[in-house]
């Protein structure tokens, strides 16, 4: 399954990850996102991950790149998934390290990691 993006309306933003993320697919859903914040939005993403197995091997992902020009223009991040993956993905997410807070919800939360973007 790839990563797919979409606009849930409300300034609510969905990326579904699923099996292995690709770079590629991250610079997409990125790249997306770079569009609605263009066009004034501040957005809350919601993360919903599907069988996660981790990310592409030897990608470059050290680049904070986005982080750094975007990252304050994005109100909170929100990512359901296997806690098996929370510290990994709350450090991928930058959690701490940028302005918008990041918090993990397990699978069976989700309702609750959308309640919390919506505050």
């Amino acid at each position: 399954m790839a990563a797919t993006f979409q606009n849930e309306g409300d300034g609510l933003y969905l990326l579904r990850i699923g099996g292995i993320l690709q770079r590629a697919e991250l610079d997409a859903a990125q790249g997306q996102l770079s569009a609605e914040i263009a066009g004034g939005n501040k957005p809350r993403l919601l993360v919903l991950t599907d069988n996660f197995e981790g990310w592409e091997r030897g990608a470059d992902w050290n680049d904070v790149d986005y982080m750094l020009t975007q990252g304050s223009e994005i109100a909170r991040i929100a990512i359901v998934g296997d806690p098996k993956w929370e510290a990994q993905a709350l450090a991928f997410a930058g959690a701490g390290f940028r302005k918008a807070p990041v918090k993990f919800f397990p699978n069976e939360q989700e309702a609750a990691a959308r309640a919390w973007l919506a505050e």
